[in-house]
């Protein structure tokens, strides 16, 4: 059997980084050898880069505006992880009101970002049509996201002892 020798004149291609509203955040760095794949370099996690650095300059009420940007589709957990930590080494007791609102409002953006995989899911096993009426539902519940904080995505309403949802 006969085997072609190797090229010298390897190609290096930049995939990438890809938007983050695609099926996840991935630079490749791939090796090609004419047509053939002979190295790829994934690269993750260009959606979070820098967020450590700006903390280092900042206090816990300075840096919760960012971690919105963590998980852009599910940002009210991310808010919500951020104050818990300071409620529960501070001991701090939230109000039972705001807890109840905060619970809402959590399983409202875990429904749309549920319903964020689902209607590209859809699509690409080849059902076009439900994509359009998930994002249609996906938006009555920023509609209720909008009337409670007064923003469509980044919320940035859980305070620490309290908030969750403009309160």
């Amino acid at each position: 059997m006969n085997i072609p020798a190797p090229r010298k004149d390897l190609m290096v291609v930049n995939m990438g980084p890809h938007y983050p509203s695609m099926h996840g955040v991935l630079r490749l760095i791939i090796t090609l050898d004419g047509e053939d794949v002979i190295d790829c370099e994934p690269i993750l996690g260009y959606l979070h880069q820098g967020m450590e650095k700006i903390v280092e300059n900042r206090t816990i009420i300075q840096y919760l505006p960012y971690v919105t940007h963590w998980d852009y589709l599910a940002t009210m957990f991310t808010e919500a992880i951020t104050v818990n930590g300071p409620e529960q080494l501070g001991n701090i007791q939230v109000p039972k009101r705001a807890s109840y609102i905060r619970i809402i409002m959590l399983e409202l953006s875990r429904i749309a970002s549920h319903l964020l995989w689902l209607g590209p899911f859809m699509a690409d096993i080849g059902a076009q049509t439900p994509f359009f009426y998930i994002f249609r539902e996906r938006e009555l519940v920023y509609d209720l996201f909008e009337s409670a904080a007064g923003m469509r995505m980044m919320h940035n309403s859980f305070q620490i002892g309290g908030g969750g949802g403009g309160g």
